[in-house]
């Protein structure tokens, strides 16, 4: 979702720096990005074992990941909601067209996920083919989010075709033994998703909506 379907990353990773400095804890902007995809739990319990040497408690991570929430939405209130990423539109469409289902695997917990989905893409998304952080209890780079994903699509791995822009997202993808094509629309080094193990990698969503248009009239 996030980097996929909305330009929201660099919002996450101000709110991931906030909330990590009020609790005494410390994560660089990029380190975000490598850990995008991960549950909150996971993410917060990784810097507080770097920090403290022990697995972060049960309210701590409510806490930090609470704070995280409130930092995120204060972002948003000041720059305005993330906009909907360029080209993603273009290839839901053609995906609609072509008959075939799209399902979210997102490590996203947030509330206001389906409200925010029926806003930039009105009738695209189900409940019932969403994968979110409260459905799993592994997230990624684990597998799980998207063999859940393909068990709720009814499909196997070699009928489905994984979009990613994040590298723990394309191990995820590729554990699972899908097809994972990467969008770099974040700072990470193209290399990074390559070294991740995604089939191809592109720059944009918009050139992913181009190839995909150039394919479909071949």
């Amino acid at each position: 979702m996030d980097g996929v379907l909305f330009d929201s990353m660099p919002g996450h990773a101000v709110a991931w720096v906030k909330a990590m400095q009020q609790y005494g804890l410390e994560m660089r902007p990029e380190e975000v990005y490598e850990n995008e995809g991960r549950t909150g739990a996971s993410t917060i319990n990784i810097i507080t074992q770097r920090t403290r040497n022990r697995a972060a408690t049960e309210e701590e991570v409510w806490q930090i990941y609470a704070a995280k929430c409130i930092y995120f939405n204060e972002y948003l209130a000041e720059h305005g909601d993330a906009p909907a990423m360029p080209g993603a539109a273009e290839v839901l469409a053609a995906v609609k067209r072509r008959g075939l289902r799209p399902v979210l695997v997102t490590g996203s917990a947030q509330e206001s996920l389906l409200t925010r989905l029926n806003k930039s893409y009105p009738g695209v998304f189900e409940p019932q083919f969403m994968v979110t952080a409260n459905d799993v209890r592994y997230g990624k780079p684990d597998p799980e989010p998207y063999l859940m994903g393909l068990q709720k699509a009814g499909v196997q791995a070699d009928e489905a075709i994984v979009i990613e822009n994040a590298p723990l997202g394309v191990r995820a993808a590729r554990a699972a033994g899908i097809f994972t094509i990467a969008v770099n629309t974040g700072p990470l080094p193209p290399r990074v998703l390559i070294e991740a193990g995604a089939n191809a990698v592109l720059p944009s969503m918009s050139d992913l909506a181009q190839l995909i248009a150039l394919l479909t009239t071949c």
